[in-house]
């Protein structure tokens, strides 16, 4: 469907998965260090994510991290390898761990 401003909404082909994970305590300073680790990093062995967000309120010193994977079996996977991850590499505190079915992305 297209809508006013040429953007197009699309249901995504086959059943796409995300893992949202809430932090708080997640300072600036913080999440400058883990934008730096991400980008330099290399991805988590194991860990089969189509993509990565991280969204992040330095007011309220909280984070989502939105991790895009596109079966089941790879959410699973993901949520194993991501569960197992030291406390010291994270962005904050973890105070929930959702997962959502993306009923629908939208691209310009």
């Amino acid at each position: 469907m297209e809508n006013r401003v040429g953007s197009s909404f699309h249901k995504e082909a086959g059943i796409a998965l995300a893992r949202v994970v809430a932090f708080e305590g997640v300072s600036a300073n913080r999440m400058d260090e883990m934008s730096r680790e991400m980008q330099d990093g290399e991805r988590p062995e194991g860990l089969p994510a189509t993509e990565v967000i991280v969204l992040h309120d330095p007011e309220a010193e909280t984070s989502l991290a939105i991790v895009f994977f596109e079966s089941e079996e790879d959410y699973k996977q993901g949520d194993a390898v991501l569960s197992a991850m030291p406390t010291g590499d994270t962005p904050g505190r973890r105070t929930s761990v959702t997962k959502y079915n993306v009923a629908v992305r939208m691209k310009p």
